[in-house]
């Protein structure tokens, strides 16, 4: 798989400066992040998944939850290191899915995708359309965000 519109999304986001302040029931700067990191990891254990030959699943509720945002924004310890968390994910998964065959990235993994508690997606995906719905819309949107 050609990994360049990822690995430009990533980069895109990485150099996006963070915004002074919000909109009013928005993210901040560091939960948009912590948001790209659970979403990064999802991924990435979706991608290993499929390439061990396990059943996997794609679901991003927890990316969303607010205790899980502010514990990843404590652990990774502010933006910085969310942003570095996020450049090595980013990585990670172009390196991991550079490797997937055709049948791999053909696989249909079950799928729910929410947004402000809108169901966007509830069926499966295969997992070729999951990166790039990462590098084409996840990614991007989160860019603008910031």
């Amino acid at each position: 798989m050609d990994t360049t519109p990822l690995r430009q999304a990533y980069d895109a986001l990485l150099a996006t400066a963070p915004r002074a302040v919000p909109p009013p029931d928005e993210w901040n700067t560091e939960q948009v992040l912590a948001h790209v990191s659970l979403v990064s990891a999802a991924t990435i254990s979706t991608v290993a998944a499929v390439a061990s030959g396990a059943i996997s699943t794609y679901d991003n509720r927890l990316s969303q939850d607010a205790w899980t945002l502010d514990r990843v924004i404590t652990l990774a310890s502010g933006e910085a290191g969310l942003r570095e968390r996020i450049r090595v994910q980013g990585e990670a998964l172009c390196a991991l899915a550079a490797l997937l065959s055709e049948a791999e990235l053909a696989t249909k993994v079950p799928t729910l995708l929410l947004s402000n508690g809108t169901c966007l997606v509830e069926q499966p995906l295969l997992l070729r359309d999951i990166l790039a719905g990462l590098a084409d819309v996840e990614l991007p949107g989160h860019t603008k965000q910031l």
